[in-house]
């Protein structure tokens, strides 16, 4: 167990409640929930100043994001569909379903890896959406389940546990929890 220490500090807008965030070229990628104020925001890494937002619609409730070579695909938690975005300008582009709820989402390789909140990990084709497969996530044979926002780094997927202060890191291809960080009191 591995515990983390901070670093630093960026201001953020406190009313944005994150639920996904992704540094790409210079730009901090946020995807924030709640409905009625959920929205695709990009940041200035340095400052936490909002650079450009755009509004999900009224109904959803948006959760995690990746960025996809010039596009960016946000989740959302219960409403059936994933909203693919136009890196540059911010605007959506079009909706696709999803099976299941959408909780956390990055990009490993040639494929979109969600969680839903389960024990799963499910694969996606970067270009649709469409579901590739999925694998089952344990720590020492034990589902861990609440897997929330993510982030692949290398080969691994990286998950915190939804309400709690750990965060796992997985192997994709077997679904085995490898490296388990403790975060408690960095809040």
């Amino acid at each position: 167990v591995v515990r983390p220490q901070v670093l630093a500090e960026v201001p953020h807008d406190p009313q944005a409640f994150t639920q996904g965030l992704e540094l790409r070229d210079g730009t901090l990628y946020e995807g924030t929930g709640r409905v009625g104020r959920s929205q695709l925001r990009a940041l200035d890494p340095a400052t936490g100043a909002v650079r450009a937002a755009s509004p999900l619609p009224p109904a959803y409730f948006g959760e995690g994001i990746t960025v996809v070579g010039d596009r960016i695909w946000q989740l959302t938690w219960q409403d059936g569909v994933a909203v693919e975005w136009d890196r540059a300008t911010l605007r959506p582009l079009r909706e696709v379903p999803v099976d299941g709820e959408g909780w956390g989402l990055c990009l490993l390789g040639d494929r979109v890896v969600r969680s839903d909140g389960t024990d799963r990990l499910f694969f996606h084709d970067p270009a649709d959406l469409a579901g590739t497969g999925s694998v089952a996530v344990t720590l020492d044979g034990a589902p861990v389940s609440r897997l929330n926002e993510l982030e692949c780094v290398g080969d691994r997927v990286w998950a915190n546990v939804w309400q709690t202060d750990d965060l796992v890191r997985i192997d994709p291809s077997t679904g085995v929890v490898d490296a388990v960080v403790d975060a408690t009191g960095l809040l």
